[in-house]
Order: structure tokens, then C-alpha cells, then sequence
């Protein structure tokens, strides 16, 4: 079994709490996600993909269970998507408009978010989480 061990970075919400993110790869840009394991799916910011991808449809669901909630959510094959070392190719992605988000972390002064990656692609790739040295390891 390979380990993967990528970088967190761990931001302050006004002293109120805490996110990690995560470095991706995502259309060839480098761009970060939120990780989240509370979300049961990884998602990607709605605009993103309307740029990237030809063929996006809007899905069934009616809204991917993770803390950011909208009204449309739309789907999509990302061809290539890196969070570190771990590389998956044709991920079926799950869009939802992520721009309340960023901007509330452009107000804050953290980067822009493009994804949420949560317990679909945590859960396949049996993840661990390493708070104290602020690595993700995935076992592939």
C-alpha cells in the first residue's frame, strides 16, 4: 500500500473556529479546496465548471449534503484532478455555486475556493488526518 501525504493549510475563522485546505490541480490551475469531513461528497465551485467543461448537466440531487447548501446543482466528468500526489482522472464532479464562500474568505484575507473535498474520495482512499504536522494521507 502507497502513502500520499499532502500538505494542509490550516486557517483561522476570526478566532471563531477553523478550516484546513488543501492544495489541488483542477483544469490545470492550482486552486484550493476546503476539506471537509463532514460533506459525504466533494464539490466544485458551479462557475468553474461551466467554464471547463462542454457537457455538464443539472443533476437529480437537488442539493450535495455538505454545509454549503444551494439551489442548482449540476454535474460533470473533471478529467484530471490532483490533490497532491494523488491523481484521479474522470472524477464525476458534483457543481454547486461556491462564490458566497470565497467571498467570505476574500474578506477574511484566505485564498479563493474552488472545491470541497469530502468523504467520498477521504473514505475511498482511506484518509487520515495529521492535525499537529498538517498533512492529509492517502493510502492507495
Amino acid at each position: 500500500m502507497r502513502t500520499i501525504n499532502v500538505p494542509l493549510t490550516l486557517i483561522n475563522l476570526q478566532d471563531d473556529g477553523f478550516h484546513l485546505l488543501v492544495e489541488i490541480v483542477v483544469f490545470g490551475e492550482k486552486l484550493f479546496a476546503v476539506l471537509d469531513t463532514g460533506a459525504s461528497r466533494s464539490v466544485f465551485d458551479k462557475g468553474l465548471m461551466e467554464k471547463n467543461i462542454k457537457e455538464i448537466s443539472v443533476s437529480e440531487e437537488t442539493q450535495a449534503a455538505t454545509i454549503f447548501s444551494t439551489s442548482q446543482t449540476l454535474q460533470g466528468t473533471i478529467p484530471k484532478l490532483k490533490i497532491g500526489g494523488l491523481i484521479l482522472k474522470n472524477y464525476p464532479a458534483v457543481a454547486l455555486d461556491l462564490q458566497s464562500v470565497t467571498d467570505t474568505y476574500l474578506t477574511m484575507g484566505h485564498p479563493s475556493i474552488a472545491g470541497i473535498i469530502g468523504g467520498d474520495i477521504l473514505m475511498e482512499f482511506n484518509a487520515k488526518i495529521d492535525y499537529q504536522k498538517r498533512i492529509l494521507r492517502f493510502y492507495k
